[in-house]
């Protein structure tokens, strides 16, 4: 996982503050926000409530340091992403995708993960900023990648990134699901190598076969289950 970045490394208590925001930042990410009491994080710490409110103010102070320190982890994972160079996004060297940089950052399970997940199904505001700033950053891969001829010119390039985000975030958010249903969280190494495989292969070659040119797909007997293949009466 990635370093704790919201922590000021000349506070003197630096540990204590960081073992109570991880502490908060687990507890959000399970129960959410409100459901979380200054005593119940208090005692996932092992510190007293005190300590905590000596630390935060409170615990909306408390709930804005785990805000805070979520988005420079997600900012730090996304630098990889702005900052990589295209070639090396296409040969692999880098994460093409927000699914991939998190499977490369976060661990399986992950309390921010978990927190991510809550933000953006409760309908959170953190969470709206966060996917719009997401969206910004996979339209300009897109861009990139149209200005390198590795992708065809979209008539609708936010509709692109809006869909390939959309994607990339369902993994994250439903890698639990997913990993039921797979027999591998997709999140893990292993997981991601088995998603981004197949991923590639639709998005290089398509997941279906376009009707003939020229073929009405409304009367054509190979799409129109009321026909036969010949066209004729399936009775």
């Amino acid at each position: 996982m990635l370093n704790m970045r919201s922590v000021d490394p000349a506070d003197p208590d630096r540990t204590a503050r960081a073992t109570i925001r991880d502490a908060a930042l687990a507890l959000f990410a399970e129960r959410g926000p409100d459901a979380a009491t200054v005593r119940d994080i208090a005692a996932a710490a092992e510190v007293s409530p005190a300590l905590v409110l000596h630390h935060y103010g409170s615990k909306d102070g408390l709930r804005a340091a785990v805000d805070e320190y979520a988005a420079g982890a997600f900012d730090a994972m996304l630098a990889q992403l702005e900052g990589g160079d295209l070639a090396d996004v296409l040969s692999g060297g880098e994460p093409a995708s927000l699914a991939e940089a998190f499977a490369t950052e976060f661990r399986a399970g992950s309390p921010l993960v978990l927190y991510l997940r809550r933000l953006l199904l409760s309908g959170d505001p953190a969470g709206t900023v966060l996917v719009r700033r997401w969206h910004a950053l996979t339209l300009g891969v897109v861009e990139r990648l149209e200005e390198a001829g590795v992708a065809r010119p979209s008539r609708d390039r936010e509709a692109r990134a809006a869909l390939l985000l959309a994607g990339d975030l369902a993994v994250v958010l439903l890698a639990p699901h997913l990993g039921a249903v797979l027999g591998e969280n997709p999140l893990t190494p292993g997981g991601m190598a088995r998603w981004t495989a197949e991923a590639t292969d639709v998005y290089l070659h398509g997941a279906f076969v376009a009707p003939p040119e020229g073929a009405d797909p409304t009367t054509d007997p190979t799409t129109d289950p009321s026909t036969d293949r010949t066209g004729g009466d399936p009775t």
